[in-house]
């Protein structure tokens, strides 16, 4: 009995003794990772990255480069006529440059109607691009949202000169009862006070204003209307989920998260505004008596002075005069364009 129940007995399992474990001192083999032969494809890949990521740096640092030569030309060029200048040229208002040994010119009064005729177009168009992206983003079917938004985007592929011609033909005519009214009932504020030219003549800050609202209109309308729609969704559907009106959800979810994109988008139409030339040039009628600090004065900006001048382009004095408005202009609108890219960088973050 004793021999059958031990022939009938188990094997031990291996690695053990009786009862108790026998512990080896072996690893587990583990299998070696196989590493796929490199084939010619992926050399040519590796290759085209390199050439690209080349071309990519390249191409930065080249246009890099041409900012700060333009920037450096434009510096060595103004250096002979400031230092010739015989009037203050941040405080003067004065721009006789004729005579190359009798120069006197200053920029203050460029500057106003340069920032007045930019930012009355500002304070114009914001609120309109503000409610047209919102519209085609969160109100609009979108069978109506994207050709309502091509149209609003042709606005950018008018040329100037064709909105100047339409500034001073058109429109002045028919806000000339309107600038008259802002004239005569606000007037006892200094800025719809009195102009260097009559309310009603048209060729003023006041126009030139409303054309340059209509022509950033489509650069702020497309920068705010991407930033809008890249508002997570989850975010929307949970305040509808809540009882949120569509109001509410605009006020409380897409406009935080996309406040600071439309205020990048602001800003780059600014810069858009600063450097307007030839609409500008239409309208505006140069004037040499100073400016009254109204929406009603006349003159030129720092862009229409440069382009009404040329024809006094014979020497380097004269040309230099110019070249030193145009360095501040240039460094006026670099500053805005900066500034507008780094708000712009910020948005879509939910961080408020």
């Amino acid at each position: 009995m004793s021999e059958s129940r031990n022939s009938e007995r188990r094997p031990e399992p291996p690695g053990e003794v009786g009862d108790a474990p026998v512990h080896t001192t072996e690893a587990p083999v583990l299998d070696a990772p196989v590493t796929p032969p490199s084939t010619p494809t992926d050399r040519v890949v590796r290759i085209g990255d390199r050439i690209f990521r080349g071309i990519a740096t390249g191409s930065g640092v080249f246009v890099v480069a041409i900012i700060g030569a333009i920037g450096l030309f434009l510096l060595i060029r103004a250096i002979p006529a400031l230092q010739a200048n015989e009037a203050n040229f941040l405080l003067s208002g004065k721009w006789e440059t004729g005579d190359p040994d009798d120069l006197a010119f200053g920029i203050v009064d460029l500057a106003w109607i340069t920032v007045a005729s930019s930012l009355f177009a500002l304070v114009l168009a914001m609120p309109i691009a503000g409610g047209i992206a919102l519209f085609l983003t969160q109100y609009a079917p979108s069978a109506l949202a994207r050709p309502f938004a091509y149209i609003v985007d042709l606005l950018a592929a008018v040329p100037s000169v064709i909105y100047g011609l339409w500034g001073a033909l058109v429109l002045a005519p028919v806000i000339k009862p309107v600038a008259v009214w802002l004239n005569t009932n606000l007037g006892w504020i200094p800025i719809f006070g009195d102009g260097n030219v009559p309310a009603d003549s048209g060729s003023n800050v006041f126009t030139a204003g409303i054309v340059l609202a209509v022509m950033i209109l489509p650069i702020i309308t497309g920068v705010a209307r991407e930033v809008f729609a890249r508002t997570p969704k989850a975010q929307i559907e949970g305040a509808l989920a809540l009882g949120a009106t569509k109001w509410e959800v605009v006020r409380t979810t897409v406009w935080p998260f996309g406040r600071s994109g439309f205020v990048g988008g602001s800003m780059l139409g600014l810069g858009r505004a600063l450097g307007e030339t030839v609409a500008l040039t239409v309208i505006l009628s140069y004037t040499y008596e100073g400016p009254h600090y109204s929406i009603f004065d006349a003159g030129a900006t720092f862009a229409s002075r440069i382009a009404l001048g040329s024809a006094e382009f014979n020497n380097n004095l004269t040309v230099g005069a110019y070249i030193a408005a145009g360095l501040v202009l240039f460094i006026s609108t670099f500053a805005v364009n900066a500034l507008a890219r780094w708000i712009e960088s910020s948005s879509g973050k939910g961080k408020e």
